[in-house]
């Protein structure tokens, strides 16, 4: 048993434990991150269906915690903003050295296995519990940490559990603000603070306030150890529940082993102390580790820069990029786990190290900071794309990164421009350009195809001629102005057949949309009616295009996909001014609805109980970014005001997550359902 922490009693040193404290969340949750890659996820890795199964909730539960760890992390750097000091992102290379942690806190890189489960349970254990560590974690060295509240420096703490580390944060802010004052305590900037309007991690609090500082240092804990009576799913407690579930499948199968051979503590660099250290030498393994630690460093660059005090608009894109460049390093990190490490350790597998820069500074909140973030973010991708031609059997997902990244390039550019300013208060909005210019809306046009009628069998006879135009439409042309159609976007509302029979003709044989056979006008009033964004059209007449409605909208269809009109950008793509997306789950063409919500029999009311208090929207209308999350929700960022089917206003906001896994208890909204039942986009 160490000592206990000595209470702080200086702002000083109250940053210097808050910043331990910021550096153990990021190394647990590296470490949870670590086993969770290494987890084998096939039926071709030696794993019958029910152990598969079986490992993949593992892998969801582990992913869970490390998520909340990283919301632990932004509420230690939110405490840290409300008390005057920069956010902390920096963290020691693993295996962390001895000191800059209690002797007992050992911190290092494993595969999952039953000593890392172990070692996983002992460092998320209750003060005053005697669950020991797992074996192979036993401390290099045995020291004592200096601990004295009489240094005018920030000095070490000496702790048995994470919990008591917390303790002392508590304490020392609460002596604090009884000797000073709340309002000298606290005199961070709330724009310095990252919260659940800009951030969708699990019980994300912003720190106004003491009471609001100790609360967030109670949901920490409370989410770690379990502490408190009744608390139910804490990591302390999903670990335990892991752990039993092993050992039973175990006993069940002797050589059942759910996790590859990964390295523990790989390194990208020949170690001056190369023990507890394995070197990656190997290719495409050493070149895959380089790629998979840039992305994850372009990550925590973007963190810090939201932190910084940019504008909502801004901190929301950062912190999305952040997210997604996490999501974009996932199946490197765990391709990583499969491949040969060193030719002098055959049996063992290449890792993610976590490597870190060694400046964590924050970039400057200026439009030059958002330049570097997106100058990187295409060096990186230019970088994936290189690598990609040498390996053909990494193209596939190293393609897939590259294109991701340079749609987060897009995305952050379309935010603010250089001409802009990106700090609070928030700048106008970016003009986002129009889907496509009036002589060929979607790029060069191919060999002229006839369209498939979702009315009738599609043949190649007869007139008029569809020009196809790319991104699945194809142009139908008419006297004054062409139709533009998309058989991958119609929904079957039928408005176009019921509502023009003469041009939009169902159940014939051959082309069954004729354009000549209606007025301008009214082709533009059918088209303006069409949800799905199907039917478009291109004026040569010199009439006006489809203009963007002056009030953005979300509508709700009863136990069906969700309607939005608006000047969309899809996933960094502009898409018109509708659409109707996916909100069961079922979709064979997400994020858009092919009507598998009526094959399913899905349920999912469409006049939800409206918000209280709903305020009015400083602006109404402007381009509206969906971004749908990989195996996870619509993000919406722009005016939306949501509308049930009757046409009743039931929210009004400029950010949401909106459900489309199909599970989620607070329709439409997210409620990380998606992380547990399974949903794959």
């Amino acid at each position: 048993m160490t000592a206990k922490p000595f209470v702080p009693t200086s702002r000083e040193q109250l940053w210097g434990l808050l910043a331990e404290a910021a550096e153990i969340e990021h190394h647990l949750m590296c470490c949870y991150l670590y086993a969770f890659f290494s987890m084998k996820d096939g039926l071709d890795e030696d794993l019958s269906e029910a152990e598969l199964a079986l490992v993949r909730r593992w892998r969801r539960e582990i992913l869970e915690v490390a998520i909340e760890e990283m919301s632990h992390l932004a509420m230690v750097c939110n405490i840290l903003s409300a008390i005057g000091a920069p956010a902390n992102f920096a963290h020691q290379n693993f295996p962390v050295s001895p000191g800059f942690h209690p002797a007992g806190v050992v911190v290092k890189l494993t595969p999952f296995n039953p000593d890392t489960l172990q070692h996983f349970i002992h460092l998320e254990r209750p003060h005053g519990s005697d669950v020991p560590d797992g074996d192979g974690f036993e401390p290099p060295l045995e020291y004592q940490r200096s601990a004295s509240a009489s240094r005018l420096m920030s000095i070490t703490a000496e702790y048995d559990t994470v919990g008591e580390l917390y303790t002392a944060i508590d304490e020392g802010l609460a002596a604090m603000a009884a000797e000073m004052g709340e309002d000298r305590l606290i005199v961070g900037d709330v724009a310095h603070q990252i919260g659940p309007a800009v951030s969708a991690l699990p019980d994300l609090k912003v720190v106004l306030c003491l009471k609001t500082a100790r609360e967030a240092i109670q949901e920490i804990v409370r989410q770690g150890e379990g502490a408190g009576a009744g608390v139910e799913r804490s990591h302390f407690q999903r670990f335990q529940a892991i752990q039993k579930e092993y050992e039973a499948a175990r006993a069940a199968r002797a050589d059942f082993n759910p996790a590859r051979p990964a390295a523990t503590n790989p390194v990208m660099r020949r170690p001056v102390t190369p023990e507890g250290r394995l070197w990656i030498t190997e290719e495409p393994a050493a070149s895959l580790l380089d790629l998979g630690n840039a992305l994850y460093n372009h990550s925590l660059r973007c963190l810090s820069l939201a932190y910084t005090g940019v504008n909502p608009d801004v901190q929301r894109v950062l912190v999305q990029t952040a997210i997604d460049l996490m999501r974009l390093l996932t199946p490197v990190a765990s391709r990583l786990t499969a491949l040969p490490a060193n030719a002098g350790h055959p049996h063992c597998t290449a890792g993610l190290s976590f490597a870190t820069l060694r400046s964590a500074a924050a970039l400057p909140a200026e439009p030059g900071g958002l330049a570097v973030i997106i100058e990187r973010l295409r060096d990186i991708g230019a970088h994936a794309s290189a690598f990609a031609t040498q390996h053909a059997d990494l193209e596939p997902m190293l393609e897939g990164v590259a294109k991701g990244l340079a749609k987060l390039g897009d995305r952050i550019s379309r935010t603010a421009s250089s001409e802009q300013s990106i700090t609070a208060p928030p700048a106008p909005p970016v003009e986002v350009p129009a889907v496509a210019d009036a002589a060929s809306p979607h790029g060069p046009e191919p060999t002229p195809q006839p369209p498939a009628s979702p009315h009738g069998e599609a043949t190649s006879e007869g007139p008029p001629t569809p020009i196809p135009v790319g991104n699945g439409f194809d142009r139908i042309p008419g006297v004054g102005i062409d139709l533009v159609y998309s058989a991958k976007r119609c929904i079957h509302a039928r408005h176009c057949v019921t509502g023009l029979p003469k041009v939009f003709i169902a159940n014939i044989q051959g082309p069954w949309i004729q354009p000549a056979a209606a007025t301008t006008e009214d082709l533009v009033t059918v088209a303006h009616m069409c949800p799905s964004g199907a039917i478009q059209y291109r004026r040569h007449d010199g009439g006006a295009e489809e203009a963007a409605p002056p009030v953005n909208l979300l509508q709700l269809r009863e136990n069906g996909p969700i309607g939005l009109r608006a000047e969309l950008v899809l996933d960094g793509e502009p898409i018109g001014m509708r659409a109707v997306l996916c909100r069961c789950g079922a979709s064979k063409n997400k994020p858009f609805c092919d009507g598998s919500h009526n094959a399913i029999q899905f349920q999912a009311t469409g006049e939800p109980t409206s918000k209280p208090d709903i305020k009015p929207l400083e602006a109404r209308g402007g381009p509206l970014a969906v971004d749908p999350e990989i195996n996870g929700p619509l993000v919406v960022s722009g005016n939306l005001e949501l509308c049930c089917g009757t046409g009743r206003t039931f929210d009004k906001l400029t950010s949401v997550r909106l459900c489309r896994c199909g599970g989620s208890n607070n329709k439409p909204y997210c409620d990380n359902s998606h992380r547990s039942n399974g949903f794959k986009s």
